[in-house]
């Protein structure tokens, strides 16, 4: 992957070193970060145990700042979202409106969002009540030990998939679908939270068809690290590793082959439009 020449976004928060916040929507004790995991390997989103095991409130603040120079993987993760700015930016001004950065923070074990106690063992995640991304760059070293999905354009991709949650909260697709979960049973919920991350894929795929189109971003081989990523943490594949079985009504995110399959798609198309799962017949 092509970024030496990328510039490094102003919107990275720096926390490694701070500690977890205590101060925000609450501690969790060791009970809930084992809840959160079983939860994960179940298929349901782990972030909806953890925020509930958290409690009510806003996170504290913490000393936060950009990371340091001598740092090459917080490098290359500020010139990735710098270039998921570029692209989303110059899209969302040809449909006659303005793309609002999030930030991206950097952590390490915990930290206090808005929208509950982050966790490293949740993933990378988006927060909307917030707006920003959370990532503890240990997943990086986990997809290439536990999940086989090495490279460095595996981990754009995992940043450009977060990123998606954000292009979807500024479009109002976030609010109009939480709505809709709130009103279904588990299943219907888990099905429109598998069409929120599968759109969320095909975002990705949209970013990366931009930067290669504007800036060349790919060498050989990037895509297939791409969709080894996207393949590695299908639900089923997910489950079945960690069960010995699936629960296709436990979805959250969608199976290994809709989640290349949605990732392609942006990327062969550029066209968001060309993203919408919530019309898709079939997914």
């Amino acid at each position: 992957m092509r970024l030496d020449k990328g510039r490094q976004s102003r919107n990275v928060e720096d926390r490694r070193g701070a500690g977890p916040s205590l101060g925000g929507r609450g501690s969790l004790g060791i009970g809930a970060v084992i809840l959160a995991l079983v939860a994960m390997y179940f298929g349901i989103d782990p972030a909806v145990v953890l925020d509930l095991a958290s409690g009510p409130g806003a996170p504290a603040e913490q000393t936060a700042g950009p990371p340091p120079a001598d740092d090459p993987q917080a490098q290359f993760v500020s010139k990735v979202l710098a270039d998921t700015e570029d692209t989303w930016g110059e899209l969302f001004r040809a449909s006659g409106s303005r793309y609002a950065e999030p930030k991206l923070v950097l952590y390490t074990g915990a930290t206090g969002t808005a929208c509950g106690m982050g966790q490293s063992a949740m993933g990378p995640f988006y927060c909307p009540a917030d707006t920003r991304v959370y990532l503890d760059m240990s997943f990086f070293g986990e997809m290439q030990r536990r999940l086989n999905a090495p490279g460095d354009f595996a981990g754009a991709y995992v940043i450009a998939h977060e990123i998606g949650h954000h292009v979807q909260n500024l479009l109002g697709t976030a609010e109009r679908v939480s709505r809709q979960q709130r009103s279904v049973n588990t299943a219907e919920a888990n099905r429109l939270s598998v069409r929120m991350e599968l759109q969320a894929d095909c975002y990705a795929g949209i970013w990366a068809h931009h930067a290669n189109r504007s800036r060349q971003i790919l060498e050989p081989g990037d895509v297939e690290e791409a969709l080894n990523a996207a393949s590695a943490i299908g639900d089923d594949r997910l489950q079945k590793e960690a069960q010995g079985y699936v629960v296709p009504d436990s979805f959250t995110h969608g199976t290994s082959e809709q989640r290349v399959r949605w990732f392609k798609r942006g990327l062969e198309s550029g066209d968001p439009r060309q993203c919408d799962t919530f019309a898709a017949a079939a997914l």
